[in-house]
């Protein structure tokens, strides 16, 4: 009971801010192929997580035909978020992603292989490669595994927004505040060859950190 009500009041405050705050996006020519049917993996690290369907909605209005899921963790956490991650019109899709150097587990394995079919059918594949506990920033395998298994690039994101909010949570969490601006920032996209996830993870990881530099700088945060 008292998750659903959490649900329900963060789901509520995130599209009150997310809608009253004034958006500028840099990249937009990155993002346009992927608006209509192209599939895509779209990835951004944890910290901008409560930011980020304010990216998926530009999507989203654009062609409302578009499929788009993100893979959460199966644990408490991880489906408290999907909950409100729901609220965007994005499913959910419940696994997690193997550390660097580890396999996927079970449910790594099969979230994986539900994203992929969401892939060949056109889709957006959502992750946030340290997910859901971290270590903040240091990017699990599974999304550079599912660019080469799938054959879809690897979209590099971020967000900022003034003035925010941080928890004192494992990843600094940002939240954003009601008629703010906000920054969106989408980098080349990363195409990754079969064979070669492994080496393209560490590449991955800095585009990730740069489009995380370009959108506090875009917006004016240290």
């Amino acid at each position: 009971m008292l998750q659903r009500v959490g649900v329900f009041l963060l789901g509520r405050y995130l599209a009150f801010a997310l809608g009253t705050m004034r958006w500028t996006i840099e990249g937009e020519a990155n993002l346009a192929p992927f608006v209509a049917d192209t599939p895509v993996v779209a990835a951004f690290w944890h910290q901008r997580l409560a930011l980020m369907p304010a990216l998926w909605l530009r999507v989203y209005r654009a062609n409302r035909r578009r499929e788009g899921a993100v893979l959460v963790s199966r644990h408490r956490d991880g489906r408290f978020i999907g909950d409100i991650l729901a609220r965007f019109h994005v499913s959910v899709v419940h696994g997690s992603s193997a550390k660097p150097g580890k396999a996927a587990g079970k449910g790594g394995v099969a979230g994986l292989l539900q994203l992929q079919g969401i892939l060949g059918r056109g889709g957006v594949a959502v992750m946030t490669p340290d997910g859901p506990r971290g270590p903040a920033r240091v990017a699990a395998a599974g999304v550079a595994y599912l660019a080469a298994l799938s054959g879809a690039p690897v979209l590099p994101a971020s967000a900022q927004c003034r003035p925010r909010l941080r928890l004192r949570s494992w990843d600094a969490m940002v939240l954003p505040v009601p008629f703010g601006r906000g920054v969106l920032v989408c980098l080349p996209p990363i195409h990754v060859a079969p064979g070669e996830a492994d080496g393209a993870l560490p590449g991955i990881a800095a585009m990730l950190d740069a489009a995380m530099a370009r959108a506090d700088a875009l917006c004016g945060v240290a």
